[in-house]
């Protein structure tokens, strides 16, 4: 499964084409579909364009969303950087009256338990965000409630290509600690890199057969280094390299 990540914490002036306003979101996340995406990821903005959980920002924009991609899986980010008081997070969570399919929760972040737990009492799934560098794996381990994620977001925050793909291989590892029960006790893992990391990791990603996501969020290059023009150019290009690096195709 290819998901796509439009916007995330980037700022316009990095892309002219960032979608941020709920229609420019809807509008990229159907091309981006029409591309090959198959689950949307986005981070809500307010009118200055900041992060944020507030209902009224997160609603419109997940509701422009599925009119533009309807039946497509939405999510949405809950980073401590939009409120870092976890509480207030999960009330923002219970306040939302559109709801996305799931929403990104970061395990090394304090109060990840109580915010997910707030997405579970609310009926949207819950991806448990594991950052390699990080006591994510083990505090994501610890959590009685494994079983009820939707999947794990393997994130390698290591940008250099050459290094990337090991970094996600020792993450990978780290993360199999969880199959101690089975592998449904955590659901699938969609593994994703960033900056100069993305491309190697989406390929590795491809060749283990895993989820994978591309988008502006995690690069603004394509794979040959030239400048991505939007959304819809990333999915494209990362929909023939999940071709051509599929198990079996070597």
């Amino acid at each position: 499964m290819l998901q796509v990540c439009l916007n995330g914490t980037r700022e316009r002036r990095e892309c002219e084409l960032l979608p941020v306003t709920p229609r420019q979101l809807g509008d990229a996340a159907a091309e981006a579909v029409v591309a090959g995406a198959r689950s949307i990821h986005i981070h809500p903005r307010d009118e200055q364009g900041a992060q944020t959980m507030a209902p009224v920002h997160v609603d419109a924009a997940v509701a422009a969303v599925r009119a533009s991609a309807p039946g497509v899986p939405i999510g949405v980010t809950t980073g401590e950087w939009t409120e870092p008081d976890p509480q207030r997070r999960a009330a923002l969570v219970r306040s939302w009256s559109v709801l996305p399919d799931h929403a990104s929760v970061n395990w090394h972040e304090e109060g990840a338990e109580i915010v997910a737990a707030a997405l579970l009492e609310t009926g949207i799934g819950v991806e448990a965000g594991v950052f390699s560098g990080t006591p994510a794996a083990a505090r994501l381990r610890a959590w009685p409630h494994t079983h009820r994620l939707l999947r794990v977001l393997a994130e390698v925050t290591d940008t250099a290509a050459e290094s990337a793909p090991a970094t996600a291989a020792a993450l990978l590892d780290e993360l199999a600690a969880l199959d101690d029960l089975g592998a449904a006790a955590r659901g699938p893992v969609l593994l994703h890199g960033e900056d100069g990391g993305a491309w190697p990791v989406l390929r590795l990603a491809a060749g283990r057969g895993l989820d994978t996501r591309i988008g502006l969020e995690d690069t603004l290059l394509l794979p040959d280094g030239t400048p991505a023009e939007d959304n819809t150019a990333l999915v494209q290009a990362a929909a023939i390299l999940l071709k051509e690096s599929a198990p079996g195709r070597r």
